[in-house]
């Protein structure tokens, strides 16, 4: 009697391990999606802003017409971005909004007039916080799927994901990444940017 006792109890362990491990498989691809919908949204914050902050800098920035254009570039990108649900194109969208942005950061600290404007100062702080927003919900997305794919790989989860046919997360991985090195750094990488105002 008390061995059947023990194997009921070790078969009642087992079976509430494969719902807990289950359980946790799926809580983190769901907040892996809502951690993709998070990036999209400051996305679409940021791509909303895009147009104010051109009409008020345009003023102070008349001799730079390929700044404006490269932001309706950046802008549509996202847009398209949102629309594919692609987080790694949502993120390549991002870097190309920053990239746009920075020249204009640039003219922003670097004229009172400017800095001085209400409504200017105000759309370049809810960039900032949208930037930082963005960043933010990227990292929360790494981790996610960094603990999603370890307990993939993992014993004995993994047996559990390979039941309920759990597969590993991409994460971030850019389109340029897929096929490099990821674990070597290039020596273009380790360049200070360069912003050119003239």
């Amino acid at each position: 009697m008390p061995i059947l006792y023990i194997l009921l109890g070790v078969l009642g362990l087992a079976v509430i391990y494969v719902f807990a491990t289950y359980n946790k498989f799926q809580t983190l691809k769901t907040r892996i999606e809502a951690s993709v919908q998070e990036i999209g949204n400051q996305l679409k914050r940021q791509a909303e802003m895009i147009p104010n902050l051109v009409s008020s800098v345009k003023g102070y920035m008349k001799h730079e017409s390929k700044i404006f254009s490269d932001l309706t570039e950046a802008r549509k990108m996202i847009v398209s971005s949102l629309q594919s649900g692609d987080a790694a194109k949502m993120v390549e969208a991002s870097q190309t909004a920053a990239q746009a942005l920075a020249p204009i950061r640039a003219v922003f600290e670097s004229t009172p007039e400017l800095q001085a404007a209400g409504p200017t100062s105000k759309l370049m702080d809810e960039l900032r916080d949208t930037a930082d927003k963005i960043m933010y919900s990227r990292r929360t997305l790494i981790d996610l799927t960094a603990d999603y794919n370890v307990l993939i790989v993992t014993l004995p989860s993994s047996f559990i994901a390979n039941i309920f046919g759990f597969k590993k997360e991409k994460g971030l991985q850019m389109a340029a990444e897929a096929a490099a090195d990821v674990t070597t750094v290039k020596q273009e990488e380790t360049k200070t940017p360069e912003v050119k105002l003239e």
